[in-house]
């Protein structure tokens, strides 16, 4: 018998590739996603198929899954300054409620759970590059902390429930990851780029444009999470690609890519917004026999023809989507 997978956020970018991962292995898969940020189109190709169940839920109420599982992914959660902006309340309620609903299913169901944490638990660093025993440098208080500390407070209360029940779990530390899927004006580099590029707008950088980002094609994301789910480790690991760059050069390599000859705009950077920002992997490779493959020329060919075949519509649309209904003060 197939053995079950429940993976949250799995109409998310990052969500809809662990679908696809985990049915290629041969796994039933149950997709969770509320549609706050998720999109059905990333995954209604899945819909056919008898290995794949969809549950349109949100995990901060409680979760309820028939049958057995054997491992559930928790990947549920705004991840772009724009959503968690917009959405600070539900940000902080699935890093909190819901992964306290989910670690407790785990527990009912005696399931391995893998947790998705983020680079931004470093905060804006003062190690560089960042290592997982570096404990960071957040303000809880500024606008990023809503997604910060959600971020940190999953780590801690996993811990506590691998601790003191004794359940299997697992941490990533997911570096910025990018790849088809992603939607196009989320606020994050890469999509924000290509579309203002697209669309033959200005590329517009924060500051001066020497902050540092380290970008991680998905597909490398995707091995290096199912590899340390199927491992026997249970703190934290960085998955993402040390090759560091510039934003101001990085955006030079989009004007390059795309073949447009848009000017770059700087405009004020953003409170708290990270200097530098890149993984030192060296845990990864020993634990999971894992690093990075794929090239960021590889993979950003791979991600501007993806975004290439958008249509117009999809080209122009606005992200600033009324989530008044989703909020609850």
């Amino acid at each position: 018998m197939a053995k079950r997978v429940l993976i949250t956020g799995a109409a998310g970018f990052l969500g809809s590739h662990l679908c696809d991962r985990f049915i290629n292995e041969g796994f039933d898969v149950i997709g969770i996603d509320n549609l706050i940020t998720g999109d059905l189109a990333n995954i209604e190709h899945l819909f056919k198929l008898e290995q794949f169940d969809f549950y349109h839920h949100d995990v901060t109420k409680f979760v309820h899954v028939p049958g057995d599982l054997d491992y559930i992914l928790h990947f549920a959660s705004p991840a772009s300054p724009i959503d968690y902006l917009k959405i600070p309340i539900q940000t902080l309620k699935v890093g909190s409620l819901g992964t306290h609903n989910l670690l407790g299913l785990a527990k009912e169901k005696k399931a391995r759970i893998l947790i998705a944490s983020t680079s931004e638990v470093y905060g804006d660093p003062l190690v560089h590059p960042q290592t997982e025993d570096y404990y960071g440098n957040v303000n809880t208080i500024g606008p990023r902390g809503v997604y910060d500390e959600a971020k940190r407070f999953q780590e801690s209360i996993t811990m506590a429930y691998h601790r003191f029940h004794g359940l299997e779990t697992r941490i990533v530390r997911i570096f910025n990851t990018y790849g088809p899927r992603m939607r196009l004006n989320d606020g994050r580099v890469i999509p924000a780029f290509i579309g203002q590029a697209l669309r033959g707008e200005d590329l517009t950088v924060f500051g001066d444009g020497t902050q540092t980002r380290s970008f991680c094609y998905v597909d490398d994301q995707v091995e290096g999470i199912y590899r340390l789910l199927m491992s026997d480790y249970v703190y934290p690991v960085n998955i993402g690609n040390p090759d560091e760059i510039t934003i101001l050069e990085f955006a030079e390599e989009i004007i390059k890519l795309t073949g447009t000859d848009q000017k770059i705009v700087h405009k004020d950077l953003p409170i708290d917004d990270p200097l530098q920002r890149k993984p030192d992997i060296s845990r990864a490779k020993e634990i999971l026999g894992w690093e990075a493959k794929v090239s960021r020329q590889d993979g950003m060919q791979k991600t501007y023809a993806y975004f290439k075949n958008l249509t117009k519509e999809q080209l122009y649309k606005s992200e600033h989507k009324d989530f008044s209904k989703h909020i609850q003060k």
